[in-house]
């Protein structure tokens, strides 16, 4: 099997490499300016890619983006949070929808940011469009792949949750304070969080480039999300420290933006990964407290 991953420097990319490679397939980054050896360059923002390195590829695993987290929502960082997402997936659907001979599968990133803030409402992959920022980038991310949906390829979008890792994204964001008895929910805790070990979404990806019956959404998500307060506790227990305090949504508006704290840090989404479960897909973290013993040992980001 050959694989090409976009992206692949990354939280998820990088382990995703790493897991394809230890499992016997080829694996061919994307990578942006000069290419090295193995890899195709592609330039998402001028609508380059190497096509004819893609020949022979097996599946396409498409990663790449700016991170949302990343900054303060200004409109500059959003723009680049938007173009990266949704200008590099038209470029590959161009190019994939004219191969003579595509790939049998393209994975394609998305978010459980589709469904907007939707309080404590069950989500599964039927569940319909959310409003904001992020459910709008998340659409059109999606709609991006219609010209390979076209052409015949299975196309899978990738909704994921917060994905648990030591080795980077919020998690690790989050342990400094956490690890100095600082940790606190985040307004009322009440809010719903979808979420993942980064193990288990590595597990998805391999698990859905294998079944060909799998095409659409498919959340990658735990079968138990857990509560904003549920998660602080949690990650308190799992350090050995206390984890009492609370940062005032207020207070949350005033550092990071009223849109930005809205639509991610207090957001509620209770997202269900019912497909990946009615396939047969075994999670090997499905509680928090395993998922955090996993993740606060996750570091090495090339040998998760």
């Amino acid at each position: 099997m050959r694989v090409a991953v976009t992206g692949s420097h990354g939280l998820i990319g990088s382990a995703l490499v790493a897991k394809l490679r230890s499992e016997g397939a080829e694996v061919v980054p994307l990578v942006r300016g000069r290419a090295g050896s193995g890899e195709l360059s592609w330039n998402p923002v001028a609508g380059t890619v190497d096509a004819d390195g893609l020949a022979g590829v097996t599946a396409v695993v498409h990663l790449a983006g700016v991170g949302v987290g990343d900054h303060r929502w200004s409109t500059s960082h959003k723009e680049a949070v938007r173009s990266s997402r949704i200008d590099g997936t038209a470029t590959l659907a161009r190019v994939l929808s004219t191969m003579a001979t595509p790939p049998a599968v393209w994975l394609s990133g998305s978010a459980v940011g589709y469904y907007g803030g939707r309080g404590d409402e069950n989500l599964t992959e039927t569940s319909g469009l959310g409003t904001g920022f992020l459910a709008d980038v998340c659409a059109r991310w999606e709609e991006a792949t219609a010209p390979a949906q076209q052409a015949g390829l299975r196309v899978v979008h990738l909704r994921s949750g917060v994905v648990l890792s030591a080795a980077g994204g919020a998690l690790k964001k989050q342990l400094p304070l956490f690890r100095l008895g600082l940790g606190a929910r985040l307004g009322s805790g009440r809010q719903q969080l979808s979420w993942i070990s980064r193990r288990d979404l590595l597990s998805a990806v391999a698990f859905l480039i294998g079944h060909d019956e799998l095409s659409g959404a498919v959340n990658l998500t735990s079968p138990e999300p857990v509560t904003n307060a549920e998660f602080t506790v949690a990650l308190g227990r799992a350090l050995h420290r206390p984890a009492k305090l609370r940062v005032p949504a207020a207070a949350l508006r005033l550092a990071m933006g009223r849109q930005m704290t809205e639509e991610m840090l207090l957001v509620s989404q209770r997202a269900f990964p019912q497909r990946l479960v009615d396939a047969g897909f075994t999670f090997a973290d499905p509680t928090l407290p395993e998922a955090l013993r996993t993740a606060l040992a996750d570091r090495d980001l090339h040998h998760a």
